[in-house]
């Protein structure tokens, strides 16, 4: 399989599926393992980074813990490649630089993904569509417990797992969920949800995680800290405050269409309008109107797209999915052409269907 085959499917958690998919768009697990008597990636030498890298591989794929994997070993990879694998969440933005000793294997459906030689020597990822974290634990939990049985990991009873970053020691578990606010944004509650959540040892960040801010107004809530308390425990405080942010944005949707319906429903169409008949569009602008439509669709007033065709342009329309889809690099003013190009033909099409 290419990278390129990627192009032709949506990614599982992309789907819209799940429970509260109109709110969360994807629970995602991810845990930082590092192997016993071998230096941390930032510090090995590229001897040791190369032994490490032959180790996991072997480890991943003779474990079975991946449905039908896929291994990209980075090195001489395109730079549009590697931000090709970033837009689809299956790598961090820091694991496609400097790309020597590095790969990712991840299951075809893109539902687990395993980077190598990261920060860490592991950081296993799982993600699901909707409010599924316990699942994705499961799933990260099993692919670990498999890993385990091949590979030696850093652990010390007095601290846990041992990581890169104190941050992620103890567990090493970062659990998250990214979800779709825009009612608290609109009603301009969204600071004080943000603060709230701040005060409960969790953190919110961007589409694209640590170091991205919040576009098209997604918000990825995850916990802050890893040491102190058991998986279980942090999954279960994270669940329990995301329930209350789905409520607060289930009643300021309510309050919308009370108090505004006939400006919201403008607002909406607009920007499906827009969407539809846009020559030239910038990503920024195009994500900030996927939102408003999406809203439109997940409240009921638009019905003439689906969720997922919704989820998947989020996606469809970076700049590296581009130029993959073209076949050549793009500079930005073609982008925005091919981009809203891509996006009148994806909502024209559902229409239609």
């Amino acid at each position: 399989m290419e990278l390129n085959d990627l192009l032709r499917q949506q990614s599982e958690w992309l789907k819209g599926a799940g429970p509260s998919a109109e709110i969360v768009m994807s629970s995602r697990v991810r845990l930082a393992r590092n192997l016993e008597r071998v230096p941390f990636s930032h510090w090995a030498n590229k001897k040791q980074l190369e032994q490490a890298l032959n180790s996991v591989e072997t480890a991943i794929l003779e474990s079975g813990c991946l449905d039908d994997p896929i291994s990209v070993r980075l090195k001489g990879v395109e730079e549009v490649d590697r931000q090709f694998l970033v837009e689809r969440h299956l790598i961090s933005r820091e694991h496609g630089v400097n790309p020597d000793h590095k790969s990712v294997v991840f299951s075809r459906n893109e539902m687990l993904s395993i980077m190598v030689n990261e920060e860490d020597h592991l950081r296993i990822q799982a993600l699901q569509s909707g409010l599924s974290i316990h699942q994705a634990w499961g799933r990260a939990n099993r692919a670990d417990d498999l890993l385990s049985e091949r590979l030696t990991f850093a652990f010390r009873k007095e601290f846990g797992y041992l990581t890169c970053c104190p941050t992620n020691a103890g567990t090493g578990i970062r659990a998250s969920v990214m979800m779709h606010l825009p009612s608290l944004v609109l009603t301009k509650q969204i600071n004080k949800v943000l603060q709230a959540i701040a005060k409960l040892n969790l953190t919110s960040r961007g589409l694209y995680g640590e170091g991205t801010e919040a576009s098209g107004n997604f918000f990825q809530i995850s916990n802050q800290f890893t040491l102190g308390q058991s998986e279980e425990e942090i999954i279960d405080h994270l669940q329990r405050v995301v329930l209350q942010v789905i409520e607060h944005e289930q009643n300021a949707r309510r309050a919308l269409l009370a108090q505004n319906r006939e400006l919201l429903e403008d607002r909406i169409w607009r920007a499906y309008g827009t969407l539809k008949g846009a020559r030239i569009i910038t990503s920024h602008e195009t994500i900030d109107l996927l939102s408003t439509v999406r809203l439109g669709v997940d409240m009921g007033l638009l019905k003439d797209v689906e969720r997922a065709t919704l989820n998947d342009l989020f996606i469809m329309t970076q700049p590296a999915h581009l130029q993959k889809l073209e076949g050549k690099v793009l500079g930005a003013a073609e982008r925005d052409v091919k981009r809203a190009a891509l996006v009148r033909e994806r909502l024209t099409k559902r229409s239609a269907g």
